[in-house]
This record gives C-alpha cells, sequence and structure tokens, in this order.
C-alpha cells in the first residue's frame, strides 16, 4: 500500500500528519509513506527528521483580504495542481490523507477526482478554509472536535475521532516524570507553556504568581518561557531576589511528555494537538487562546473545552498577574472542582483517535479493492 499525507506550514498540521503516518507504519508495516509539503513550511525539516520521503510543490495560500499577493496566490494555484499532478502520476498512491494548511489542497483535491480514496482531518473547533472546500470532494473527514461538524456542508462522511496525539504523551507515567524533573510527589504541579515560541503575555502574568507561590510548600511549578523570553525573564528574577527552588523556570520544554505527566494543572494556549495532549492525560487546564490565531479558532477550541467543563478560558486581552493568580489559587484550593475537571478532562480525551483514523483510512482502500 502506498499512501501520501499532506499538510504543512505549522506543528499543528505537520504533528497530526506525522502521528497518522507512524500509525499506519506501525500497523500496515510493509506501507510506502510519502509527504507532500512546501519548501518555506515546518515540514521540510520536520518530515526528514522523522524519517519520511517528502516531495515539495509550490502553491501558496490566500489571504483574507485582496492585495497584489492575491494575483501571485492564484498563479500558484495552478502551479501547485500541476506539481500535484505530477507527483500522483509518479506515485500512484492507494490513499491520500490531508491535515490542513493550503498545500494539501492540490494533492488532495486531484487524488479525489482521481477516485484515489482520500480523507482530511480537521484539528481545530472551527476549520481552515482548504478541508472546508475539499470536505465537497473527499471520502472521509476526521474532526478533532465535534462543534467543527456544523461548518462542513460537503459530501463527505464526517466521523468524530478527536485529535491524533503521539504515543509517547501516553506512556509516561507521572512517578518517573517527577524524578525526571525533581520534583516533589507531595506538591501540586502547575505546568506553563505559551507555545514552542512562549507567550509574552503569559509570562508577564505568571511573574507575579510564581512570586507569590514562591517558597510555598503545597505547590511546584514549571514554566517554559520560549527560548526568545528566557534572558529577560531571568533578569526579572533577578531583579526581584529570585525565586525559591518550587519555582523551575526553563527556556524550552524538550520533553513536553514527561512535562505532562507532572500537570495537576496547566495554563496553556489553545492550540489543537497541545489541548489534545492535555485531555489525553486528564488535565485540568486554564486556556489563554493566542488572540491572533487565524479566523480566531484558538479560542473556539478552548470554549469547547470550557463547555465540557474541563477548562477556565482568560482571553489574551484580559490577561493579568491578578487574574490568572485568583483562578490559579481558587482551583489548588478546591480540590473537589479540580478533581471535577480532571474527570471532564479525562472525558474530553480521545487517546485512540491516531489508530481510529489510520483503521478508517485504510478500510477506504480495502473497500476499493473488494
Amino acid at each position: 500500500m502506498k499512501v501520501i499525507l499532506s499538510g504543512g506550514g505549522t506543528g499543528g498540521h505537520i504533528y497530526p500528519a506525522l502521528t497518522i503516518a507512524d500509525t499506519i507504519k506501525k500497523r500496515w508495516p510493509e506501507t510506502e509513506i510519502r509527504f507532500v509539503g512546501t519548501t518555506h513550511g515546518l515540514e521540510k525539516d520536520l518530515v526528514p527528521r522523522a524519517g519520511y520521503p517528502i516531495d515539495f510543490i509550490d502553491v501558496q495560500g490566500f489571504k483574507r483580504s485582496l492585495s497584489p499577493d492575491t494575483f501571485r496566490s492564484s498563479y500558484k494555484v495552478f502551479t501547485g495542481l500541476r506539481d500535484a499532478k505530477k507527483l500522483l502520476d509518479e506515485y500512484q498512491p492507494h490513499l491520500v490523507i490531508g491535515t490542513g494548511g493550503y498545500v494539501c489542497g492540490p494533492v488532495v483535491f486531484l487524488a479525489a477526482l482521481k477516485g484515489i480514496p482520500t480523507c482530511v482531518q480537521e484539528q481545530n473547533a472551527l476549520p481552515g478554509v482548504t478541508n472546508k472546500i475539499l470536505s465537497h470532494f473527499v471520502n472521509r473527514i476526521f474532526l478533532g472536535y465535534q462543534e467543527a461538524d456544523k461548518y462542513f456542508k460537503g459530501k463527505a462522511k464526517k466521523v468524530f475521532t478527536g485529535n491524533p496525539i503521539r504515543e509517547e504523551i501516553l506512556k509516561c507515567n507521572r512517578f518517573q516524570a517527577l524524578r525526571f524533573f525533581g520534583l516533589n510527589p507531595a506538591k501540586k504541579t502547575v505546568l506553563i507553556a505559551g507555545g514552542s515560541l512562549g507567550a509574552a503575555s503569559i509570562n508577564k502574568a505568571a511573574f507575579q504568581l510564581e512570586q507569590d507561590l514562591s517558597g510555598r510548600d503545597d505547590v511546584q511549578i514549571i514554566h517554559a518561557t520560549g527560548k526568545n523570553h528566557y534572558e529577560e525573564y531571568k533578569k526579572q528574577i533577578e531583579k526581584a531576589g529570585g525565586f525559591q527552588s518550587n519555582i523551575h523556570v526553563l527556556p524550552y520544554l524538550y520533553d513536553m511528555p514527561m512535562a505532562l505527566a507532572t500537570a495537576d494543572l496547566a495554563v496553556f494556549r489553545a492550540g489543537a494537538i497541545g489541548l489534545a495532549e492535555l485531555t489525553a492525560k486528564g488535565i485540568p487546564a486554564i486556556l489563554v487562546p493566542f488572540p491572533y490565531a487565524t479566523a480566531n479558532h484558538q479560542e473556539f477550541n478552548a470554549r469547547a473545552l470550557e463547555a465540557a467543563g474541563a477548562a477556565r478560558v482568560i482571553l489574551d486581552k484580559e490577561l493579568n498577574g491578578n487574574i490568572l493568580q485568583d483562578k490559579v489559587e481558587r482551583l489548588l484550593l478546591q480540590e473537589d472542582e479540580l478533581e471535577k475537571m480532571k474527570q471532564a478532562s479525562a472525558k474530553a480525551g480521545r487517546p485512540k483517535a491516531a489508530l481510529e483514523i489510520a483503521e478508517q483510512a485504510v478500510a477506504l482502500v480495502h473497500k476499493r479493492e473488494n
């Protein structure tokens, strides 16, 4: 069996594709898998690092307002279709899966027209434009959030699977993780991270929280500031006289699976895959959606978890040290409420999403062959 996966631009599209690819390869080891991306997306580095071959097509996304760049983007649609046709003719895949981003548009669209089984995986509660268009042509849409269902008007069958997460997220246990970070198992752990690059607004609010909790014997914090913010944050700490040993400030979390295994409460942005990892571990969260995400989709993700009882939401424009401190302190003191959120988070989690997606996608190939 030969499979093409396409998704690009950001890690939010690429990591789900890699997880699906790994799951297919594990379940059907003889499968040949190739990726399709662009040379200006993160996929050019992430996919080869994961051990998969990747081909590139020349395509560009449309801006949401009319500009001179719109004409260039229109031209790139045709170059993307040309490149995608060449790849499909050459590789002759049995299955094509798109995980979002404009790069997957040409290859998934042409594969569908050729009668090749096709699927898209939509991570967010508010779907992206490319996937909404593709819903009129593909066989299956795998939904990361049930709330996304109403936005798809195409003929494709919609299946709520949740979002695929890395296998190592589920494998890490709390005892190992606490030892890994040198944390005290008798204390509650708050994990603070503003995405891979960090978030200035979260860091600013967290500083006040950490000043207040420094030295407390009932709580400890792991805080990833983001590499670009770390040196400035360290200067702030030094200026304030330093933090006690229960506050752990790092530039970056190279082992997020371990960090998640320690957490009793998380302060996070609301990217779809980050939330899928939180819920797979049953971690309650205070979510601060990134305000500049396309079509504000992070707030839709956050509100969905809030409605499920698994999270509290603070809008970025409303975030400050007092508000964050109040919410964290209340949850740490209200054990019953924190436990309810933990149960709601676990209920919202879909740890087997990747396997479900892989099996249903491959079933389309077997159905066609029969």
